[in-house]
This record gives C-alpha cells, structure tokens and sequence, in this order.
C-alpha cells in the first residue's frame, strides 16, 4: 500500500490523498504553522467555517491499472448482468478513464523541455485513444442501456478534446514538433467530428459556452454514479453544545434576578433610578453572555471530534466508510513531540511567530470487501488555502542594482511561506512524519517542497 501523498491541487489548493483496504484503519494529521502576518487567528476564522468553506472530503473505488487495460473491460457485453449492473461497471471503466487522463495531463504539464514534452503527449494520445475504440466497440442496441452510454462516450470525448487543447495552449514552443502537434490536434478535431456525427449535442448548447460546460458536469457527475461514494456529514457534540448553552444561561439568569432583587429591595418605588439600574444589569447579561458561553463551549470542546462523515454506495446504500474530524487551533505545547521537533528543526531565520491550526482525520473502512476487480478506496481531502491569504499584501516590489554607475530596477513578487506536517499512522501503527515547505503569493501555489531536517 502506497503512503500518503501531500500534493498541489488547483491555484490555491492542496490535497492529500491515501488508500484504504477493506477493514482498514488509518488516521492521519494535518499540522498547519500560520504566520502572524496572516492575520489567521480563532477571531478572523473560525475552525467551522474553514470547514464548511474550504474543506472538501472525497471518496471512491481506486485502481492503480489506471494505464493497463482497465479492470473488467468485459462489462461492455450487455448481456451480461442486469440494466444496474451494466450502468454500474460502465461508470466504472468511464471513471478511471478520466482519472487516469486528468493524472497524465497534469504531469505532462509539468515537463518544460520539448524534447520531452511531445514524445509523452504522443503516447498519451495513443493511450487514450485505445481506450476510447475499446469503450465504443460494443454499442449496446438496448435504447435503455444506450442512453447511458451515449452520456458516458459524448462525456469522455469532450473531456479528451478539452484535455489535449489545454495541453497544446500551454506546450513549449518549437518549431520541432509541428508534426506531433498536428497529430495532437487531428485527435480534437476527430473527437469533435465524432459527437457531431452522433448528434451528442445540439447547436443551441454548442454556441453557449455555458451551456455545453453545465452539460458535461451534468453528465461527469452521472458517470460517478456507483463509483464515487455519497457522503452525509453530522455535526458532533450538538446535544453539548445545547447543554453548555443553556446551564449558562441559567446561571447568568440567576445572577441577575439575585441583582433585580437587591435592587428591589433597596429601592421602596419605581424610580428612574431603578429602572437605569435594571437596564444597566440586563446590558450587561447580553454583553457577557455570548462572550462566556464561548469561552466556556471552547474550553469543553477542545480535544473532541466535531464531524463525521459517511460514505455509502449510491447504488445498495450499504455503508462503506466513517470520518472521523478534529479542527482546531493549538499552542505549541499541544504539538506531539515529533511534530514539535520538526517545526523546530528549521534555521533560525525561517522561525517567526505562527498560529497553529490542526486537521485530524480518522477514517475506518466498515466493508469487508469492494467490488471486483477494486481492492481498495481512495480518501482525498482537498484544502483551499485561499482564506489564508486573504489578509497578505497586494502588489510587488522592486529590487534595486547598481550596474556600472547605471541603476537597474526589476520587479520582485511578494511571498509567504507556510510550514505544514503531515503525520500519518495505519492500521498497524506505522507512522509516518514528514515536514512540507508550502511557498505561495496572492494568487497561486509556487511550490511545496518536502523538508529535510535542517531545512
């Protein structure tokens, strides 16, 4: 079993991801060193909105033949099973086709030199069109069965088209390569021709951008249908909070009659008097009421869970998976001493004053096994670091040089460093600790390195 992966995910976004077998159990914690100059603080964020917000939980069937012929590839044959069992292993062989496009694209991104570049987008074409004659060489005559494979074909078309143009319009330039590129852009076109000669869509949606977009989310979230499982959140600790809430109520509701009644007592009439005093007393129950009942709620709640998650099959319903979720801000003295011994093994100009904020997630897998042909689900949790940065300066600097008594002046970005690690543990109590170095500006993620001690 591979190990957890911390990895870049959009713009401003990371995502870790790891894969559980059946029966299995893993937890793993997220420990994010924020910076004062943030501005991130319990005030400015709280843990339920970054939550709600910015914290996205995923989880599916997982395959690591994403680039063989894919598992169960005889499903196309529509005499086999009943209708569900068809929509079902064709959503799953449409889902890791596109899995396995969306991974390769984004590390052929990543590759800078032409010389490397085509040559793998060459071969990822050819994959992908292997694929593709495979899914289409059993066109179920079924009208029932063909409608979803009409939705799943017209999908993983567009989807390959728009993945090859966003290749080719951020490819390395050379002159080199116009016959690759050609080649590149005959698969577009082809797969264009493809949906029209089929009637996939209709002109109306073709001409608004907006449409055919809305469309193909449409049909991308109906191919994960039975593959991606559905999920139901549950806030924990409600019945504690009502509680905590209510006694103190109660005891500020007693302090203040005991005031009303001393007041009362020294007071034979209704005077102004009395009543400015009995507005002052009743003032000051709604200004301090919140305040304590916050600080106390906080002080019970620190250290327990406060979400679980669900994931069920969306076809039988049965329950495959629960998550487990902490959120929340620490002092350094709450850090686990491994963790601890990480952040301080930094040089010294890289240590500044931090606010802490920890993720914990313990996922327990509750079936005893997956459908065939899938030994394990993949967890993926996905942080936008956006309400991090929300406070950081806008703009850019100017570095200044001296060159043979003429000054230069060139433009310099602004970027902040945030400092995160990762600790994970398995069902054997394995542990697994690594440090990450996340460098990034107002806009994007410049990079995340993994940290050797001393760094």
């Amino acid at each position: 079993m591979k190990k957890i992966k911390l990895i870049q995910d959009e713009n401003l976004s990371v995502k870790v991801s790891y894969q559980l077998l059946p029966n299995d159990f893993q937890r793993f914690d997220l420990y994010f060193s924020l910076p004062n100059e943030m501005g991130i603080s319990p005030k400015t964020l709280e843990e339920e909105q970054y939550f709600h917000n910015s914290i996205q939980s995923h989880s599916a069937y997982y395959s690591d033949q994403l680039h063989l012929p894919l598992v169960r590839s005889r499903f196309i044959s529509q005499n086999k099973g009943e209708k569900s069992d068809y929509r079902l292993n064709l959503n799953l062989f449409s889902y890791q086709i596109r899995i396995a496009l969306d991974t390769d694209i984004k590390q052929t991104l990543k590759i800078k030199e032409s010389q490397e570049f085509y040559p793998k987008a060459i071969e990822l074409a050819e994959q992908i069109s292997g694929l593709l004659k495979k899914l289409r060489r059993y066109t179920p005559p079924d009208q029932n069965l063909k409608a979803y494979f009409e939705n799943a074909d017209n999908f993983l078309s567009w989807q390959v088209e728009q993945s090859f143009l966003k290749l080719l319009s951020r490819a390395p330039k050379s002159s080199d390569f116009s016959s690759e590129r050609e080649f590149l852009l005959k698969l577009c076109r082809s797969e264009n021709d493809y949906r029209e000669q089929n009637h996939y869509n209709s002109q109306v949606t073709l001409d608004d951008p907006n449409r055919i977009t809305n469309k193909m989310r449409l049909l991308q979230r109906l191919i994960e249908y039975g593959v991606v499982f559905q999920k139901e959140v549950k806030s924990l600790n409600s019945n504690l909070n009502r509680i905590v809430r209510g006694t103190v109520t109660a005891i500020i509701m007693a302090f203040v009659m005991v005031l009303v009644l001393n007041a009362r007592t020294n007071f034979t009439e209704v005077t102004i008097a009395l009543v400015g005093m009995l507005g002052v007393i009743y003032g000051l129950r709604e200004i301090f009421k919140d305040d304590i009942t916050r600080l106390i709620w906080r002080r019970i709640q620190k250290g327990l869970p406060k979400w679980r998650i669900i994931y069920s099959h969306s076809v039988n319903k049965s329950r495959i998976a629960s998550q487990t979720i902490w959120l929340e801000y620490i002092r350094n003295k709450d850090l686990p001493k491994q963790v601890d011994e990480l952040f301080q093994n930094r040089r010294q100009q890289n240590k500044q004053e931090a606010q802490l904020l920890h993720f914990r997630s313990d996922t327990k897998v509750n079936a005893k096994g997956f459908l065939p042909g899938y030994d394990a689900i993949q967890q993926r949790i996905n942080f936008n670091l956006t309400p991090f940065i929300r406070f950081l300066k806008k703009g850019e600097g100017r570095l200044y040089a001296l060159d043979n008594n003429k000054i230069t002046k060139q433009a310099v970005e602004r970027r902040y460093q945030i400092n995160v690690v990762l600790m994970h543990i398995n069902k054997q109590n394995q542990q697994h600790t690594q440090r990450f170095k996340i460098t990034l500006n107002r806009s994007n993620i410049i990079n995340i390195e993994a940290i050797k001690i001393g760094d």
